[in-house]
């Protein structure tokens, strides 16, 4: 399951891919049960438990947010060992007034961004990507 390691390999390679859906960070107790295959991202914290779901799913379960996001991955298999993929793509989307929220998974970098900023942080991935070529 070895990913990738060099940074320029990793940037060349990236291929950001925008999902289509909008998603949002709830904080649930750990009392409510919510399927596995629901949540797209967990994890615990002393102030709750913290899941990334999609939109529709959190309006009809009720669940509070206050940000709304979309859902870039990285389609690079890069290693929870590499160097420098999350400092290069988030000072590039700082450098243009993006927030990022980053998720890093086995196989896959996720990145939350607002809904709004989603165009333009494909672009900055894109082009941070073709620079790396």
């Amino acid at each position: 399951m070895a990913g990738e390691i060099n940074l320029e390999k990793l940037l060349a390679s990236m291929e950001p891919m925008l999902h289509e859906r909008e998603y949002v960070f709830c904080t649930v107790p750990a009392s409510v049960a919510i399927d596995i295959n629901d949540i797209v991202c967990f994890f615990r914290e002393a102030e709750g438990n913290t899941i990334i779901v999609d939109k529709q799913f959190a309006d009809k379960r009720g669940l509070t947010y206050n940000y709304v996001s979309s859902w870039i991955t990285l389609n690079v298999h890069s290693s929870l060992e590499a160097v420098g993929l999350t400092a290069a793509f988030s000072k590039a989307l700082a450098d243009e007034g993006i927030s990022c929220n980053v998720c890093a998974a086995c196989y896959h970098d996720h990145i939350f961004v607002a809904g709004e900023d989603s165009i333009k942080a494909m672009k900055v991935l894109q082009r941070l990507s073709d620079a790396a070529l």
